[in-house]
């Protein structure tokens, strides 16, 4: 394995790991640590940038730049996510199984459009 590889490896983990702690601290009533929760993601978040960043410069890689397709891309993935969350929580909390299993199919095909629409299609 590559010392880059494994960096991020190691960097990308630990990110997650405070990302993840974070976002249980601040949504969880019953932890009552909504503040630490937050400043705790908002470190993970930090930490998964920087990640990218430290990996990139050690592959020897251009720094990322951000064009519209890629912009697009990402708010078509997040909006697809999201459409695909509402309907299992239609479907698994609110009890409104038909209208949660549509949703869920109309967030999973945007999800999926996502790769003809970014890498496009070849022979």
């Amino acid at each position: 394995m590559k010392k880059s590889n494994f960096a991020a490896l190691v960097l990308g983990t630990i990110s997650g790991v405070f990302f993840a702690l974070g976002m249980c601290m601040a949504l969880l009533p019953e932890w009552g640590m909504r503040t630490q929760g937050i400043v705790s993601g908002a470190v993970g978040m930090a930490l998964m940038v920087i990640t990218v960043m430290a990996w990139r410069k050690m592959e020897g890689k251009a720094p990322v730049r951000i064009s519209k397709k890629a912009a697009g891309g990402t708010l078509l993935g997040v909006f697809g996510a999201l459409l695909l969350g509402v309907g299992m929580c239609l479907s698994m909390v609110f009890a409104k199984m038909m209208l949660g299993i549509v949703i869920g199919i109309i967030g999973i095909v945007v999800l999926l459009m996502l790769i003809p629409l970014l890498k496009g299609l070849h022979d």
